[in-house]
């Protein structure tokens, strides 16, 4: 009994049957967690995606609303700017078509009275012109009488003046035909000796091209012997390579055979090299098991590049809506400048009206500095241009003839007001003394009343008189001013 239950001891061959099966199990079992592995990490890449798409789909759907909700109320008030607009263009229209009916109608009775004119006046002229056919008639018919009388008598002369000509052609004619009888026996003559002559010339060129010929043709003979030996001397040689050839091709083969041999013994090699890389296959899932780590830190890096996303729509959101509103600010004043500008534009239509001859020939006046104050302006130096104020410039640069005619125009508005107020002070210097002089002239309790030079009594007049001051207390107060009063009566005469 003790015999039976002891247990056979294993063959090193049976050993390593059982070690391959086990790793041969344990291999299986590697590639079913790996599988198993894919696939899990698979399907949650695919679920994402979708989840992804979904959410992708649910933004644009909103994003959408929100647009057509904006357009929405864009093209409503569009369409009632346009109904606004329809209306007044059809009351235009209307307007148009009832004035336009009413000229028609005009037009239709002008036209009515400038046919029957037309028809009377026609009839006039048909009547003229009948009278014209008429005359002409006449005339035509007398005209024709003349010539008629005219053509038989120059028929007559030209009907003797033919027949004495074909007497003379005929004449000619029979000498022309026996000079051309003489001329043709002449040239006979000359064409059998000349073809005489190149006859001859044929035959002594022929005899002289067939030896020629000859000449060639034993050239060629010759050349082709010579190329038939060179041909043959040729193949020996490639004859020759052929053997050679063929005994490089029975050593090849042998070649062959040796390297097969070392092919079988590659093949022991590789069987070999099977065992060393299950050894590192499990080198390789250590390393994998590295890389799903470093994947898993990958997701969470995802998920945070995820929510800045979500941030950075959210801001580009709020920076189009400022964009939107930033846009209708800059509609709204560039609209007040295009008004501005036809302002502007208008204003410059009237101004034409108003230039002079010189304006409209030069509108744009030259510089009126000397050179002397050219260069004193170049010697203060000018301001140091920055990069700002250079761009300035160079915006500004096509206003230059613009700011010309603006300077002209505001130095004939200063000069003007200058002129005005010298003109302005002038007329109330006169006007002052024109009172002045009316005043003198006139005599009343009014003017009695007032300061008048011409006033005296006692050879004294009403004019206060200055205070003396000494001449001691002139040193730190100014002496008082004094007027000189001249008659208003001698400034006129004077003047007038």
């Amino acid at each position: 009994m003790s015999r039976k239950g002891k247990k056979t001891p294993l063959s090193e061959e049976e050993q390593m049957l059982l070690y391959q099966q086990k790793l041969l199990a344990e291999e299986e079992m590697a590639k079913k967690k790996e599988r198993l592995l894919s696939q899990f990490l698979k399907d949650k890449l695919a679920k994402e995606e979708h989840n992804s798409a979904l959410n992708l789909n649910k933004i644009n759907t909103q994003w959408r609303t929100v647009l057509r909700e904006v357009k929405t109320r864009e093209l409503l008030k569009d369409i009632e700017i346009l109904s606004q607009t329809f209306e007044r263009v059809v009351d235009c229209k209307d307007n148009v078509i009832k004035s336009l009916a009413k000229d028609l109608s005009e037009a239709e009775e002008q036209y009515a009275h400038a046919l029957r004119n037309h028809l009377h006046n026609i009839d006039q002229l048909l009547a003229l012109q009948r009278y014209r056919l008429s005359v002409l008639e006449e005339n035509y018919n007398m005209e024709l009488e003349t010539l008629t009388k005219e053509f038989e008598t120059e028929r007559k002369t030209i009907i003797d003046q033919h027949e004495n000509e074909i007497h003379y052609l005929q004449e000619v004619f029979m000498a022309m035909e026996q000079n051309y009888v003489d001329a043709e026996y002449e040239s006979k003559l000359e064409y059998q000796s000349m073809w005489d002559d190149l006859k001859n010339k044929n035959l002594e060129e022929k005899h002289f091209l067939r030896l020629q010929l000859e000449n060639v043709v034993e050239d060629l003979w010759r050349r082709f012997q010579s190329a038939l030996k060179n041909y043959t001397d040729a193949t020996e040689d490639q004859k020759i390579a052929f053997e050679t050839l063929k005994m490089k091709d029975e050593k090849s083969s042998k070649e062959i055979e040796v390297q097969m041999k070392k092919i079988q013994k590659l093949q022991d090699s590789v069987i070999v090299l099977k065992g060393k890389i299950m050894a590192h296959s499990r080198e390789s899932d250590e390393q994998n098991q590295c890389v799903r780590d470093d994947k898993e830190l990958v997701l969470v890096q995802l998920r945070k590049l995820k929510a800045q996303r979500t941030q950075g729509r959210e801001i580009a959101q709020e920076n189009l809506v400022n964009l939107t509103l930033e846009s209708n600010a800059t509609l709204k004043a560039l609209r007040k400048i295009v008004s501005k500008g036809e302002k502007i534009l208008k204003l410059a239509e009237i101004c034409r009206k108003f230039e002079t001859e010189e304006e409209k020939v030069l509108p744009f006046y030259s510089s009126t500095l000397t050179p002397e104050e050219q260069k004193e302006i170049e010697e203060t130096g000018p301001e140091e241009v920055t990069e700002e104020l250079a761009k300035v410039i160079a915006d500004y640069r096509g206003l230059e003839n613009f700011w010309k005619r603006y300077n002209k125009v505001k130095l004939e508005q200063l000069s003007l007001q200058h002129r005005h107020a010298q003109l302005s002070d002038i007329n109330g210097k006169l006007r002052e003394m024109l009172k002045q002089y009316l005043d003198g002239i006139s005599v009343s309790d009014e003017v009695l009343s007032q300061l008048n030079p011409l006033f005296i009594v006692n050879h004294r007049s009403n004019l206060p008189q200055p205070l003396s001051t000494p001449i001691g207390q002139t040193g730190d107060k100014k002496p008082a001013t004094t007027y000189n009063i001249i008659e208003a009566a001698h400034v006129v005469s004077h003047i007038l």
